[in-house]
């Protein structure tokens, strides 16, 4: 009987604890700071930054993995995952559009061939991740068809979301406008530059990773 009672707690905690090593992807549109809510946890949890950011989209042209980044609750829990920052996703990429922030010609091209490449490799990861972040722009219109998009694919795969409306230290950041638009998710406003709300977005990340 004994026994039969640890294995039965054993099967319990495996199947309603959170998952350890899972793989959290960070999705959405050039610009909306993937990379900058990267580099805050990758600060927070491992004291280093993850990758490099930019006002000229398409900064981010690969994929990148940070491993066995472990979060803390305050009761004592750990969260242990692999943190993947993918590349802005875009239905449209123009090298005219990198020369127009002061781009060389032969640049910009190498640039939106990387960039096209790169918007490929992420749709490809969402066959590989567990739980994925969508890092939206709030002060952007949500109801983009890259925006919808993401959402699709995500939904379509059934994977657990919750959606950051990030720049919320801005006065033009409209949460409910992104709740509005994609009523099926949670909706956090969050800013990654800032900190705002990160914590309460650590704890949220051991409500996903159950599911």
């Amino acid at each position: 009987m004994l026994n039969k009672i640890k294995q039965f707690l054993k099967s319990f905690f495996t199947d309603w604890g959170p998952r350890q090593n899972f793989k959290l992807g960070l999705y959405g549109p050039p610009n909306s700071g993937k990379t900058t809510l990267a580099n805050k946890i990758c600060i927070d949890w491992l004291g280093e930054e993850m990758g490099k950011v930019s006002p000229i989209p398409h900064e981010t042209r690969e994929v990148n993995v940070k491993e066995k980044v472990t979060i803390k609750a305050k009761d004592g829990r750990e969260l242990i995952f692999n943190l993947i920052d993918t590349p802005g996703i875009a239905t449209k990429i123009d090298y005219e559009d990198f020369m127009k922030s002061g781009m060389p010609a032969t640049k910009a091209k190498k640039r939106a061939r990387e960039a096209t490449k790169g918007v490929i490799e992420s749709i490809k990861w969402l066959d590989e991740v567990d739980t994925v972040l969508v890092v939206l722009d709030g002060t952007q219109d949500p109801y983009s068809q890259v925006n919808v998009t993401i959402i699709g694919n995500l939904q379509a795969r059934n994977i657990p979301v919750l959606i950051c409306a990030n720049k919320a230290d801005l006065k033009k950041c409209k949460v409910k406008k992104v709740q509005s638009a994609f009523p099926q998710y949670e909706v956090m406003g969050i800013s990654a530059k800032y900190g705002k709300n990160i914590e309460k977005l650590y704890e949220k990340l051991f409500e996903l990773a159950r599911k």
